[in-house]
């Protein structure tokens, strides 16, 4: 292990569990070594590891960290050494895109992008989001209601994997094979040959999608990119950075709405009197959406941003070159700013708005509007529907994800009427 893969401290690392089974579990042994640790990640990889509240927000507009692997992060090799041809993470650090832009660089395409992902757009999609909502709820309702159904895999999943895809123009056999690419990326337990198998999938999918919207241009989001790309007035989007982009925009733009209707549902069945608070009009659904983004950010751990200068903390620092994993779940709970019970739902907390699960700064995700927008009409529609809903087996024997970065559950199983066999 090269230098630059070591974060200095003399305090034994932390190992991450791979496979997620207990990510707030973690995250709280963690924060007991303070707001910033050492970890090993899968692979023997070495980071920080931060979950202070707080620190996550300085580091997160701190001009001094880069999100750029092939310019800050010198174990990487510039894409050609060890860790790009055998770590079961490298996807996760190798793409090409806004979000792992730098400086001028990331600005340029956040420019770039939001020429193409306009505020129009959102807001023209409520119609569908609607339509899509209703149409998934009868398909629902026109099955057994004596039997479970599976609220994420019939409900939670399609409604914003159809949205993006809409949005992106994607037919639905490039779709159905993304899916699969991007689920098995977001598993963190996968070995390295299999992410690598992935990997190749994602991209070739991705490379017919572009060729598809380049022959068959539409109004959508993949040939509004295509266009940036291929501007000839000032530096447009590379081949790389165009599928990247649409590859982040894909991915984020269904895996955290999937995740944060997963865990609203999942709370408000669980917690009763808050669903009470909901529909006494005591609380809002906006409330519960920022409170569940709070306590379940749809992902907990993102890999890997990079200190582009030693950073001199309180405790310790973070030389030039060392990798840093912000831990947006533990962020949310953190009890310096939520109280001691900062690991409870409460919809009407005072500082239910106070948390970074879709970013902070530069990097604030563009499409948090759109994830708020499906929610907010998601979450009410389903809860009219179907106003005696119930979880079809106990709460503790609902799986999460085996991912430490994507935090959902594997399946939502519920009863659409109480009493249900």
């Amino acid at each position: 292990m090269t230098a630059a893969m070591e974060p200095t401290a003399d305090v034994e690392p932390y190992a991450i569990d791979p496979s997620g089974p207990d990510i707030h579990g973690e995250a709280e042994r963690l924060r007991a070594r303070g707001p910033i640790a050492r970890v090993v990640l899968p692979g023997g990889v070495q980071a920080w590891w931060v979950t202070g509240y707080e620190l996550t927000r300085q580091l997160l507009t701190d001009p001094r960290v880069s999100r750029d692997t092939y310019r800050h992060w010198p174990a990487w090799e510039n894409g050609e050494g060890e860790l790009a041809r055998t770590w079961p993470l490298a996807m996760w650090v190798s793409d090409r895109n806004m979000i792992t832009a730098y400086g001028p660089e990331h600005t340029r395409l956040r420019r770039l992008v939001a020429r193409a992902f306009t505020a129009r757009r959102t807001l023209a999609l409520r119609p569908r989001i609607e339509s899509v909502v209703a149409d998934l709820l009868d398909q629902i309702d026109a099955g057994p209601h004596d039997e479970p159904v599976d609220l994420r895999s019939q409900f939670a999943h399609p409604l914003p994997v159809r949205v993006i895809s809409d949005l992106l123009g994607m037919p639905d056999h490039l779709r159905d094979r993304l899916l699969v690419a991007v689920s098995g990326m977001l598993n963190t337990a996968a070995t390295a040959e299999e992410a690598k198998s992935y990997e190749h999938a994602m991209y070739a999918a991705l490379d017919e999608l572009v060729e598809h919207r380049r022959t068959s241009p539409a109004d959508d989001l993949t040939t509004a990119l295509i266009s940036v790309h291929d501007d000839d007035g000032g530096p447009g989007l590379s081949h790389r950075e165009l599928v990247d982009t649409i590859l982040l925009m894909f991915t984020a733009g269904h895996e955290t709405t999937v995740n944060l209707l997963d865990h609203a549902i999942f709370i408000l069945l669980t917690r009763p009197d808050q669903l009470a608070l909901v529909r006494g009009g005591s609380a809002t659904w906006a409330d519960v959406i920022e409170e569940t983004l709070r306590l379940e950010a749809p992902f907990a751990n993102l890999p890997m941003r990079y200190a582009v200068e030693d950073i001199a903390l309180p405790t310790v620092t973070i030389r030039r070159g060392e990798p840093i994993v912000v831990s947006f779940g533990a962020a949310g709970r953190d009890p310096e700013v939520h109280g001691p019970d900062a690991d409870a739902f409460d919809a009407t907390r005072d500082t239910r708005r106070d948390h970074v699960a879709f970013g902070h700064g530069v990097h604030h995700c563009l499409g948090a509007p759109l994830a708020r927008l499906e929610a907010s009409i998601a979450l009410p529609a389903l809860f009219d529907r179907f106003p005696d809903l119930t979880l079809a087996k106990p709460a503790a024997h609902v799986l999460p994800l085996e991912s430490f970065i994507s935090n959902g559950h594997r399946e939502l199983p519920v009863l659409l009427r109480e009493g249900a066999a």
